[in-house]
């Protein structure tokens, strides 16, 4: 247990360091995006489906319309039916031993989502959004902010389903002025970003090559190349 425990934290990881700079902080972006895609694909999927559909192009409009046609639920229940399945697989697949756990919730999740979608009950690309939205939830290191992305992914579904994309952005104004109010033993939650800290700026987002890294600063009217020579002892000695 490492504390203070800092949102930053959650996102790095050990591979980020045996790779290369320019790597390690495409990973680092690779993680981030994947933690909004986690968060917000479902909610963005009904808050268009169910109030702007003026958003689409007309093909693609065409295209959903027609496959939800048979669809008896609205896209909000779909979406949380899908998901709820997902969980129920994803924690019987943990709870099993390890090589049959896998199998089960992969082999569970294609075959149940093929039947549902052959019988009607939620279209396709409601199954490639919460396919998608799995997938990107493994992407992040850490398992504790994996399972706070799956409960406020809940509940901005609800939000979207109710007030669209101005629920959604509703829900994301509380959910940061939240965590910009929490600390970690006396340390804000969203250090060095807010408070906005410049020379922890090299390892947050992104991460700077080791030397720009391990580079002490400069100290003001000091000049870091002369190094200070230890004097000479003068007179002989004893």
């Amino acid at each position: 247990m490492l504390v203070p425990a800092l949102l930053v934290h959650f996102f790095q990881s050990p591979e980020d360091y045996a790779q290369k700079a320019d790597i390690g902080s495409l990973l680092r972006m690779l993680r981030y995006l994947s933690f909004f895609i986690a968060m917000l694909a479902p909610s963005f999927y009904i808050a268009v489906t169910t109030f702007h559909q003026e958003m689409l192009p007309t093909n693609l409009l065409i295209n959903l319309a027609s496959q939800r046609e048979g669809v008896p639920f609205p896209a909000f229940i779909e979406a949380v039916l899908m998901e709820l399945t997902y969980e129920i697989l994803r924690e019987a697949g943990i709870r099993m031993p390890r090589n049959v756990g896998q199998a089960v919730s992969i082999v569970g999740t294609l075959v149940i989502g093929q039947a549902a979608v052959e019988a009607g009950i939620v279209s396709a690309v409601m199954v490639i959004i919460v396919s998608i939205t799995a997938i990107s939830s493994y992407v992040i290191p850490a398992s504790n902010l994996n399972i706070t992305v799956r409960l406020i992914r809940f509940a901005l579904m609800g939000l979207a389903a109710s007030f669209g994309f101005f629920g959604i952005l509703m829900g994301l104004i509380a959910l940061t002025v939240h965590v910009c109010g929490l600390r970690s033993v006396g340390v804000p939650y969203t250090t060095p970003l807010a408070p906005f800290i410049p020379e922890d700026q090299k390892d947050t987002l992104f991460r700077i090559s080791w030397p720009k890294m391990l580079s002490r600063p400069r100290l003001p009217g000091v000049d870091n190349r002369t190094r200070q020579k230890t004097p000479k002892s003068s007179g002989g000695g004893r």
